[in-house]
């Protein structure tokens, strides 16, 4: 098999101001083709300045109480891919320790 690669890409509708107004998403190895999302955080890993880059966006309109479940499952998630990427399961376990701290005081039903 040859190297196979794969293209994810991310549209960003911008107003006169440059705000975002409509984000579209594709993966075309899952099949997803221009999804219209409100959010859409990305990050990657420069190796050379020992960094971390990113990209954050979200849509004039992402409701706000979206915008906090979206970042209680951003951390939940991180916390998932810390334990999957090191075998640290005691950092892992703090860091879902503040997600539930984080929902709490954000009241954010799990």
């Amino acid at each position: 098999m040859k190297n196979k690669k794969s293209k994810i890409e991310i549209l960003v509708k911008l107003d006169e101001n440059k705000i975002p107004e409509k984000i579209y998403w594709s993966a075309n190895d899952a099949g997803i083709n221009n999804n219209e999302t409100k959010a859409a955080f990305l990050s990657v890993w420069d190796s050379e300045k020992k960094e971390s880059l990113r990209i954050d966006l979200w849509t004039k309109d992402m409701p706000l109480d979206e915008m906090k479940i979206f970042f209680y499952q951003i951390l939940t998630s991180m916390s998932s891919t810390f334990k999957r990427a090191t075998q640290d399961e005691k950092m892992s376990q703090v860091m879902l320790d503040f997600c539930d701290y984080f929902a709490e005081k954000l009241e954010i039903n799990k």
